[in-house]
């Protein structure tokens, strides 16, 4: 099947609604013209401030209020797209795979239904999430992602559709945004990552566990490592070993639930009372 680029009319439609609130709305409708897909979400992400929402199309009605939560304060940190995006990746439209480290799929915080919103949707995991990549003013960027529940992943035809009209999607969103601006500042990404890695479990572990321990949960295998810090693979799962035995842990699963215990202390606190 052959997918052609919208008419110069449905693109000038677009257009007019740029500055109003119709604006993300009318971007759906046109990709839907091109590519079926159930969801889509538009975040922000600061370089120096938590994500904000700028459009959302039945996403926030489809995940948990628990894990949306606990993705805005913090374990959007693990996003590979947030990732990218701190990391000044070239912008464009992306598959969440390409932008995933190589183990990402099997890591806790993809699994996880109440820090991965996504994972927390009644129907389950999503069948594959895609983004644009847009560079906004301001440092900030903003991930305008389509989701799909059923069926198959996004077909190579229908990532080339997507493709061609990625500069329309980019300078549009561009423009209606121009004016992005944070309210209250947070911490700088850096800063907030190092101050949670440096602390987590700095009693019992050294700096390169907890270095090995930052890698880990971003969804990278122990070969991955390895090629990271320029030693063999084996040394990493040795490594490993040593940081799940200090920790009085087994799995990565029960890493990743400290590192959020970590990041929410408040929140945990409070459920332990509950219970």
């Amino acid at each position: 099947m052959d997918w052609e680029l919208p008419d110069i009319q449905a693109l000038a439609s677009v257009v007019g609604h740029i500055g109003k609130p119709t604006l993300p709305g009318a971007l759906d409708d046109l990709l839907a013209g091109s590519v079926a897909f159930d969801l889509s979400v538009i975040f922000g992400f600061p370089f120096d401030a938590k994500p904000i929402i700028l459009h959302d199309n039945q996403y926030r009605h489809s995940v948990t209020a628990v894990a949306l939560e606990n993705y805005l304060q913090g374990t959007y940190l693990f996003d590979p797209f947030y990732t990218a995006c701190a990391e000044n990746h070239a912008s464009g439209l992306w598959r969440m795979s390409e932008l995933a480290p190589d183990a990402f799929y099997d890591s806790a915080f993809y699994s996880a239904s109440d820090v991965h919103p996504c994972i927390s949707m009644q129907v389950g995991s999503i069948v594959e999430e895609i983004g644009f990549l847009v560079p906004l003013e301001g440092e900030v960027n903003a991930i305008y992602s389509l989701m799909r529940l059923h069926g198959d992943k996004f077909s190579p035809q229908e990532m080339a559709a997507l493709t061609r009209l990625e500069p329309f999607v980019r300078e549009t969103i561009r423009t209606h945004w121009r004016d992005v601006r944070i309210i209250n500042r947070q911490m700088r990404f850096d800063d907030l990552m190092e101050t949670a890695f440096a602390s987590f479990c700095q009693e019992v572990l050294t700096w390169q566990q907890r270095r090995i321990v930052q890698l880990i949960l971003r969804g990278h295998s122990n070969y991955a490592i390895g090629q990271i810090l320029s030693v063999t693979e084996g040394t990493i799962k040795l490594h490993r070993q040593n940081i799940y035995r200090r920790l009085n842990i087994s799995s990565q699963r029960e890493l990743f639930a400290l590192f959020v215990e970590q990041l929410f202390p408040v929140r945990q606190s409070e459920e332990t009372a509950k219970r």
